[in-house]
Formats: C-alpha cells, sequence, structure tokens
C-alpha cells in the first residue's frame, strides 16, 4: 500500500478550498477617486436602510433625504430612486478638494437619521454602502436606465416615470477631453 494519496482526495481538497477563496467581505471596498484628465467624475452609490426594513418610500422620507443632500456643498447629487429598503444616486463632487465620498455619505445619512420623522424606528441605514465610480457618459445613461426600471421590475408601478420617489438634484453633465 501507498502512503501518497489518492488523487480523488487531492481533488476534493482542492475544489472545497475553491468554495473558501476568497473570503465573504463584511464591507465593500471604497476606492479613491480617480480622476482622468479633464473628465466627469460621476459615482453610482446604493445605500440600504438597516436590516432592509421598507422605510424610504414615502413623501417625507424623500423630503427628509432631499434636505440632508441639499444641506452640503461637497457633492452634488444628480438622479436618484428610493425604493423601499433602498436607495441609488449618482454624485459628483462639487469642490476641486472634495471631501471623501465615505465621508460624505456618513454625514447625509447621520443628518437624515437625525432628522427622521419616526424615530421608534431604532437604526435607519445599513453601516455601508455600494459604490462604483463610472467610467464614460455611456455607462450613465445605461446605468440610469437599469436604475429607473427599479420600481417596474419590482412590481411597484407598470412605468417608471409613475414611481413618485425619484428625481434629480442637480443635473450631472459627462464631460471628456
Amino acid at each position: 500500500m501507498s502512503s501518497v494519496p489518492s488523487l480523488s482526495l487531492f481533488v476534493n481538497k482542492a475544489f472545497s478550498m475553491e468554495k473558501e477563496y476568497p473570503p465573504k467581505r463584511k464591507h465593500p471596498p471604497h476606492f479613491p477617486l480617480r480622476e482622468r484628465d479633464n473628465q466627469t467624475v460621476i459615482h453610482f452609490v446604493t445605500v440600504c436602510t438597516k436590516d432592509r426594513r421598507p422605510l424610504l418610500a414615502s413623501p417625507l422620507a424623500h423630503q427628509t433625504l432631499l434636505d440632508s443632500w441639499q444641506s452640503t456643498d461637497s457633492f452634488q447629487v444628480g438622479r436618484y430612486v428610493l425604493m423601499p429598503d433602498h436607495l441609488h444616486l449618482f454624485c459628483t463632487p462639487a469642490t476641486l478638494l472634495p471631501d471623501s465620498l465615505p465621508r460624505w455619505i456618513r454625514y447625509w445619512k447621520s443628518l437624515t437619521a437625525a432628522r427622521w420623522p419616526h424615530a421608534i424606528h431604532g437604526k435607519l441605514w445599513q453601516r455601508d454602502f455600494w459604490d462604483t465610480q463610472l467610467r464614460h457618459g455611456e455607462s450613465y445613461a445605461n446605468k440610469w436606465d437599469y436604475v429607473r426600471l427599479n420600481p417596474v421590475r419590482h412590481k411597484l408601478v407598470t412605468q417608471p416615470q409613475e414611481w413618485p420617489y425619484q428625481g434629480e438634484v442637480h443635473p450631472l453633465e459627462w464631460h471628456e477631453k
């Protein structure tokens, strides 16, 4: 008898290691802002409520978020869609030396939570968020088309324009060199 492990044992071990790698992340990475020549920097951001509770799709929640976004001058919010348990927004730095995106999001999340009309719900937001820096104007248009159809995919309305919890705070124009 050979003391060399069988090939099937080796394959099974390799397969089980594949399932464990890469390790699951607890929080998404937030890469630093990358400016490219004279191109516009636009971020696509998704923020969820704590435990995905359906708290955002109401006129009062909508206005509270708008007030919070408009009270800061480090980033400008472009188009956005509020879903019951999460929101999608596009934003761009509003100053030459902007605050970090995570710091700005923490700011308006805390401001919104402090002004939240339904304080009995406990924590309002999940701790982190997802973000992507868009690469070109076409991806902005494509992402927006996808985002605006979210209420339709979730069967909340039949047409995207029927959803009342969406809009545009500042027009974000894509500029390339």
